[in-house]
Order: C-alpha cells, then sequence, then structure tokens
C-alpha cells in the first residue's frame, strides 16, 4: 500500500478514486470507465510532476526520509553481483547499522559499504535506524583498509540521520571512531565513491562519505544538523525546521552549486520511493560511469584529488 506525504494529498485523492474506479471496473459493476480512469491517471501525473518540479527544502526533506524509499539492501542486491558481507570491528562487535562487504559491480570486484535503516519494526531495530556506533565505523575502517590493501574500489552508500549519540557509544569513543574512519577514506588509494540516497547526516555521513566522487540522489539531503535539531539550537523550537530547512541549503541542487558534492542522479517523477527499479538503475549507471572517469588514475594521483577536492570546499564557499 503506497504511503501519501502531506503534500501529496491532491494527488492521493485523484489515485484513490481512480483505484475506485478500477475495482468497479474489475467486478464488472461499472461499465465505459477506461476513459474516466485515463482521465483521473493524466490529471495525477501532472499533479505529481507540477508537485515534484517545485519541492521545497523541507518537502525534500521528507521526501529522503519516506518509509517506502529503496534502502541500501536493494540497491546492493540489484547492483552488487557475488556480495559476501563482512561482520564486527575485530575490537568490540558487530554494528549492523553499517553493512559492508565485497562483491563485484558489473563484473568488476569492489568493496560495498552502506548504512541500512531498516524497512520494518523488527528490521529497523536491528539496524538501529541506520544511526552506527563506533564498532560500526571500525567495521568500515578494516573493510576499507581491506580494498586498499587488494587495490579494489569502494563505492558507499549514505543514509542516517546521523551516528547514535547514546550514552555507550560516547563511552566507546563515537567521535575517535567517526575521525579515523573519514581519515581512513581520505587516504584510500583506490577510487572510492559515495551515493546519498536518502538522508546525510552530519558526521554519521561523513565518515563514509570522504570519497573520490561524492554524489546525490535528486531529492536526498546532505547537511551538518538535521533541521529539527538546528531549530532547537537556534530558536529553541524543533516547530520551525521548515525555517532551518531552508537556510541550510540541504539540497543535492544547493550543494551541487556550492561543489559540496559532484553530480546528481534523477529520481522518478513522484520520488524514488515510486520506483525502485528506475532509481536503482540511474545510481549504477552514475556509479559506473565515475568509477570509468577514475580508472586510469595513479594511487598517488587519486589520494591527490581527493584531498585537493575537499580542501576546496573551504576555500571556495
Amino acid at each position: 500500500m503506497r504511503s501519501y506525504l502531506d503534500f501529496e494529498k491532491p494527488v492521493a485523492e485523484l489515485e484513490a478514486k481512480a483505484d475506485e474506479l478500477r475495482a468497479l471496473q474489475a467486478k464488472g459493476e461499472g461499465y465505459a470507465l477506461a476513459d474516466e480512469i485515463s482521465r483521473l491517471d493524466a490529471k495525477a501525473a501532472q499533479a505529481l510532476k507540477e508537485l515534484y518540479g517545485a519541492l521545497t527544502p523541507w518537502q525534500k526533506t521528507l521526501v529522503a526520509r519516506h518509509p517506502q524509499r529503496p534502502h541500501f539492501k536493494d540497491y546492493c542486491a540489484a547492483l552488487i553481483e557475488e556480495f559476501t558481507p563482512l561482520a564486527g570491528d575485530r575490537a568490540f562487535g558487530e554494528d549492523e547499522a553499517i553493512v559492508g562487504g565485497f562483491g563485484r559491480f558489473r563484473g568488476e570486484p569492489v568493496c560495498v559499504i552502506g548504512q541500512e535503516k531498516g524497512d520494518s519494526t523488527e528490521t529497523r531495530i536491528r539496524h538501529n535506524f541506520g544511526m552506527a556506533k563506533p564498532e560500526g565505523y571500525r567495521k568500515a575502517v578494516r573493510l576499507v583498509e581491506l580494498a586498499d590493501r587488494f587495490g579494489l574500489p569502494v563505492l558507499s552508500f549514505v543514509d542516517t540521520a546521523g551516528a547514535y549519540p547514546g550514552i555507550e557509544a560516547e563511552e566507546r569513543g563515537q567521535a575517535e571512531a567517526i575521525a579515523r574512519s573519514t581519515e581512513t577514506w581520505l587516504g584510500l588509494r583506490t577510487p572510492s565513491i559515495a551515493l546519498v540516497i536518502g538522508e546525510g547526516g552530519s558526521g554519521g555521513a561523513i565518515a563514509i562519505a570522504a570519497a573520490s566522487r561524492v554524489m546525490m540522489l535528486e531529492h536526498a539531503i546532505y547537511s551538518v544538523i538535521s533541521p529539527e535539531g538546528a531549530a532547537s539550537i537556534l530558536w529553541r523550537d524543533t516547530a520551525r525546521a521548515q525555517d532551518a530547512a531552508t537556510g541550510m541549503k540541504i539540497t543535492a541542487q544547493d550543494l551541487l552549486k556550492f561543489g559540496i558534492i559532484d553530480r546528481i542522479v534523477s529520481e522518478p517523477t513522484g520520488g524514488a520511493h515510486r520506483d525502485h527499479g528506475a532509481v536503482i538503475a540511474r545510481a549504477g549507471d552514475a556509479l559506473a560511469s565515475a568509477l570509468s572517469e577514475l580508472g586510469g588514475l595513479s594511487a598517488d594521483d587519486i589520494v591527490d584529488r581527493r584531498a585537493e577536492k575537499f580542501l576546496a570546499i573551504g576555500r571556495n564557499l
């Protein structure tokens, strides 16, 4: 069953009416309904196109968080062959908020790492809603170092509200784990591509996104803090999250303009949650293109260009 966001109500009403008529037609209780169904479908499609052609930053935030949006496991299952996950950080334990391992992307061996939010109550609890603890980032470091040793490219899929802020995470060195992961990514001597598929929240995101190429889906967001968090700090009022989202410049379009990201991957009309297959195929093409661009570079060039990319952000803003 499709889930609608508040601003999608006009579309929801049209599609509900069309589905109602289809049900009547299927039961043989309605006659000559085909034209009316087609008219409603066309009207709903046009309304959806207009809505998604003029989304506000806050509406994009809601789309990025949509519960039916494809998650890392969906991209991994569709794009990565022979995927073999590895678990544990070899220091404390396993953190399922970050999933990683090795496989083949379009025939080539790669290391794949992603944040998994889960898509049911059970899986969301198991994956801690995609909010990793220190052992998750240390596992990511272990995998990246293996990839570096064997000369394998790294693909990362970013989708987190942020690193887990609990007491136990702080006790085990959350800040150090994030910093060490970011440092490892920056020093990686093989190509690395990061794709923000939903939320890119703060250090929890940058820890696996300090890559040679950083891309975002069209309606994803990427920021140092959530709009709600920023509103609570600036105005002591989370109800002003919409104002914060507008001022923070968190959309893919703004971040491309500022040089924070390198490419936007378009989504189907109505968002990635309406057509998983189409958005995953586009993501695969974008990843393949980025890997092709980096394929001929030496290890030293890869490190130098990545360093220059991130240094330029501070110089140019």
